[in-house]
Parts: structure tokens; sequence; C-alpha cells
């Protein structure tokens, strides 16, 4: 694969050129050729065809929350990926749950994502594993999110993304 800088030639060349050579042009406006790719032999395995199923669905959402939602533009901003790209990069990554914990009678969580953690829910389970008691958390700053609440318990916490990923937590403690 050959990288091209300023050269009259091939400057703002992109797509086939015959039925062999394939001009790729890349933000930063180098140009990358190389040969076209041949996948006529090629056979998915099951998993593979799943990814795909999952990459669609990802580029469906991409499509619209790179208009939708300023926040991808913005991370975008000065990098080499455009708000598609990072809205499709966050389809498939979702929030990480770090730490759980009771602080008197609030319960602290602090949660991360590539891009932002849209929300929190918890949920306060008695013994028995119902549900006693639920609600939002509030963004108490940073990545840390806080929920008062009236009953001591188990905790089950879930925590979404802007592109819907949910991840649930249960921490087995009460206060």
């Amino acid at each position: 694969m050959a990288k091209i800088r300023k050269n009259m030639v091939v400057q703002g060349l992109s797509g086939l050129l015959g039925d062999q050579l394939m001009f790729r042009r890349l933000r930063d406006g180098r140009t990358i050729v190389c040969t076209k790719p041949d996948f006529s032999r090629r056979v998915l395995s099951q998993d593979q065809k799943a990814h795909h199923t999952k990459f669609k669905q990802a580029a469906a959402y991409a499509r619209h929350a790179a208009q939708a939602e300023p926040l991808y533009a913005k991370l975008a901003a000065g990098t080499m990926k455009t708000a598609y790209n990072v809205a499709l990069a966050d389809f498939f990554h979702p929030p990480v749950i770090h730490r759980v914990e009771w602080i008197g009678p609030v319960v602290q969580i602090h949660a991360t994502d590539d891009v932002r953690v849209a929300g929190v829910r918890v949920t306060i389970l008695d013994e028995a594993g119902h549900v006693v008691e639920q609600g939002e958390a509030i963004q108490a700053g940073g990545e840390t999110w806080q929920y008062q609440a009236q009953q001591a318990g188990s905790i089950l916490v879930e925590a979404w993304d802007l592109a819907g990923n949910v991840t649930r937590e249960e921490w087995k403690s009460g206060k």
C-alpha cells in the first residue's frame, strides 16, 4: 500500500482506477493506493454474519446520531475521525460501572463511557430479590452519580449511553 502526499497526478483522486487500483483520500489530505480487494471466494462464519448484522445496525444509528447529537461532532473535531466514526464506535462500547458504594443514605456510582453516560438507574432489592425502591441517579459531577436511597438492601445499577447500550451490575450489600 502506497501513501501519497501532494502529487499532481493523483491529487484528489479517489475510487477505482480500471479494475485493479483503489485510491482512498483521508481527512488529512493523504491518498492511499492499494489493489482492489477481492471478496468473491470469502465464506462467512455465523459469528461474522452476526457481526455484519450488528454493524448494519451501528451504521444506521451512526448516520442519524452524527447529525442529531452535537457531542459526536465535538469529540471528532481536530482528529482524523468524523462524527459518524465516533457515533459508530459508541454503538459498540457500552458504559462501564467501576464502583458502587453506600455513603450514608446515598448510593454513589462511578460509571464511564467512551462518549458519555446518558443516565443511571438504581434499584434497591430486599433479601428475597424483590424491588423495594427504584429511581434515577443524579450526576454529581464528572463520572460520579448519586441516588438518595430510602431503603437498605442489595443494589442493582443500570447505566446507559447515548447509543442505548445498557450495562447492569448488582452489588450484594446493604447500608
